[in-house]
């Protein structure tokens, strides 16, 4: 896939991974609509396989696979979703999966990835440690599955919107988490082919990179890992950013305790048990108003991989 990643690599990979990944639920909630001023339409990803929306492009990315390749296995870095979602991929289609994963990692996401296989290598916090782990797998013949800035990671990842967007395609915005961007691109594709008006990413106000970037255009580094948005700490890549620029028409911020009020809203209007850096999406809509008030949203739910919230 070397050509410019258009609307038809997403429709083509959600035909190539549908034997494979869920068809998610669109929840629409009369009580969460009421409490947000909006129409809202959550694309439930945290009811994936995995719990989250990396299935997808996990399932896409290894599916591209020769069978010398495949054989050798495959060796990513994440936070918890990517890695979970490539092992229990790999675990289906027979291919090993090793992941570099950060020491302070949720152990909610650790035990995902060891209930499906992976060999997980510590590694220290933060993106430079990420870095480094790659640079030493090379030599050793694994083909390398980056989390997010990969053109078969994206169009998987696409694959989430263009099914929310075929239930209901009457959209004034869609809105997604922003991380490394895989998701909010994929996304941003679909949503601009099938004519929907805007589009926004979401992230911390403490890994506000992917804004500063947007905003100067010019790619900034991570930010030091310290929100609990741990699914968002993570740069904008080559893949992702220009994607971005070209499809997104902005980036907003939310805080670390909005994202957990959100998370909370959810919990209780809707039973449904989200993570914080999904929460970031339902944060901005009550942060920003004047944006959202009475607007029909799409909204990417990306995942639910957390502990139980107190009652």
């Amino acid at each position: 896939m070397n050509q410019q990643l258009d609307y038809s690599h997403i429709q083509q990979a959600a035909t190539l991974i549908a034997p494979m990944v869920r068809r998610t639920t669109v929840l629409v909630s009369l009580k969460l609509n009421e409490a947000l001023g909006a129409h809202v339409w959550l694309k439930c990803e945290h009811l994936q396989h995995t719990h989250a929306f990396k299935y997808r492009g996990a399932c896409h990315a290894l599916l591209q696979l020769t069978e010398a390749e495949r054989s050798q296995g495959v060796v990513t870095v994440s936070s918890g979703n990517h890695g979970a979602a490539l092992a229990a991929a790999g675990q289906q289609l027979k291919i090993p999966v090793r992941v570099g994963i950060a020491e302070n990692a949720s152990s909610v996401k650790r035990a995902n990835m060891e209930r499906y296989g992976a060999e997980l290598i510590p590694i220290a916090p933060g993106m430079a440690a990420r870095e480094a782990f790659i640079e030493q797998q090379r030599p050793m013949g694994r083909v390398i599955i980056p989390p997010y800035d990969h053109p078969h990671i994206i169009a998987g990842q696409g694959t989430a919107a263009h099914e929310l967007l075929l239930e209901q395609p009457q959209l004034d915005c869609l809105i997604a988490p922003l991380g490394g961007g895989g998701l909010l691109s994929g996304t941003a594709i679909a949503a601009k082919a099938m004519g929907v008006p805007k589009v926004y990413g979401v992230e911390p106000e403490l890994a506000a990179d992917g804004q500063a970037s947007f905003r100067t255009g010019k790619r900034q580094p991570a930010m030091p890992p310290l929100s609990i948005c741990d699914g968002l700490l993570t740069s904008l890549g080559d893949h992702t950013f220009p994607l971005i620029q070209q499809h997104v028409d902005d980036i907003l911020l939310v805080s670390d305790a909005e994202a957990l009020a959100a998370q909370q809203l959810i919990f209780r209007l809707t039973e449904q048990l989200i993570e914080p850096s999904s929460a970031t999406v339902i944060a901005a809509i009550q942060r920003y108003p004047k944006l959202f008030k009475d607007q029909r949203i799409g909204v990417i739910i990306s995942g639910g991989n957390c502990l139980p919230l107190e009652s």
